[in-house]
This record gives structure tokens, sequence and C-alpha cells, in this order.
């Protein structure tokens, strides 16, 4: 299987040296995610609530842009900077995730990058 980068305008750009995802066969690779604006690379002021929408509608961006949705998403992995947060991410991801969510594990990262509350990666399915 080969393997090929995704990339759209409609999520952050990479702030590193990595793809937005990776496709191989059907499976899609998504990079951790945090709340930076597509349009102006900046972090999104708000509270954890807040943050997740933004990473969620990045997330979403990448997926669409790959051929798939939050739909096909077999597994997050959610990054808190503090888990007492726990509930206000849960309620918004809920919210994306409300018939057949996927697995997901969630930590507490002692930090994240440009001091977000929150980052989220994923692993989806895409057709054909």
């Amino acid at each position: 299987m080969s393997k090929q980068s995704v990339f759209t305008t409609q999520a952050p750009a990479a702030i590193g040296p990595y793809s937005q995802a990776i496709r191989c066969g059907n499976l899609l690779f998504l990079s951790g995610q945090i709340p930076l604006d597509p349009a102006t690379g900046q972090l999104v002021e708000g509270d954890t609530a807040v943050q997740t929408e933004r990473v969620l509608r990045n997330l979403a961006a990448i997926l669409q842009s790959a051929g798939s949705s939050l739909a096909q998403v077999l597994k997050t992995t959610v990054y808190l900077k503090d888990l007492g947060d726990f509930g206000k991410m849960n309620e918004v991801y809920a919210r994306f995730f409300d018939d057949r969510p996927p697995a997901r594990s969630t930590i507490q990262a002692a930090g994240l990058p440009r001091g977000a509350s929150v980052e989220i990666d994923v692993v989806a399915e895409v057709e054909g």
C-alpha cells in the first residue's frame, strides 16, 4: 500500500514537519488538531468547550477533503490540558459523535502546543 498526504485549506496548515493526514489504503490517520482558526492560524479564544468545537470542525474539514466524515471515525485520542475540563469537552464531543461514537482514549497532557486546552487526533475509514 502506498501512503498519500492529505491537505485542505479549510483546516489549519501544519505548524511543523507533518501532514494534516495520511491516507493508506482505506484508512486515514489525522494528525492532532488544536483549536486554530484556519483563516488566521491563531488559537481561538474561549474555554475548553469552545476550543473542542473548533478542533472537531478542523478534523471534519480534513476528513471531508479526503472523502470521509466524522461518521467514519474509528478511534479518537483526546488530550486535555486539565482533566477537570473533561465534562466540557465531552458535552461538545457528544454533539459531533452522537450515533455509534468511535472508540476513544482521553488523557491529560502536561502541555499542548500554543497553550491549547485540547488536542484531538483520529483514525478513520475512507471509501474506495
